[in-house]
């Protein structure tokens, strides 16, 4: 496969992949990053360093309004509040990833 396609497939993907979330708002973002150490706003945050890597000048806000599809603080008023037991949850991933970080440092 050539890299022009490669990247059109994976441009593809990703949209989808936006598409899919945007059409699942019963999918918390907590629930993401429970489940899979990632959300919206870590596609927000990679999506505008991808364009900063560009040189394309994008705020937070603006990458945000990309992935959600609509403001955040549209997005964020029409969510539930989280349970304590997905924040616990959410706790526990983050104590994971932060230890799966200091190993890989520890490694280098």
């Amino acid at each position: 496969m050539d890299d022009q396609t490669r990247t059109e497939l994976e441009a593809a993907t990703f949209r989808r992949l936006v598409q899919h979330l945007r059409e699942h708002e019963e999918v918390q973002n907590i629930d993401l990053m429970i489940l899979a150490a990632f959300c919206r706003n870590c596609l927000s945050k990679w999506y505008r360093a991808a364009a900063e890597d560009k040189g394309i000048e994008m705020d937070y806000e603006t990458a945000r309004e990309i992935i959600y599809g609509m403001p955040y603080a549209e997005f964020k008023a029409r969510q539930p509040e989280t349970t304590p037991e997905k924040q616990a949850a959410f706790a526990a991933v983050q104590a994971r990833e932060a230890e799966a970080e200091q190993a890989a440092q520890a490694q280098q």
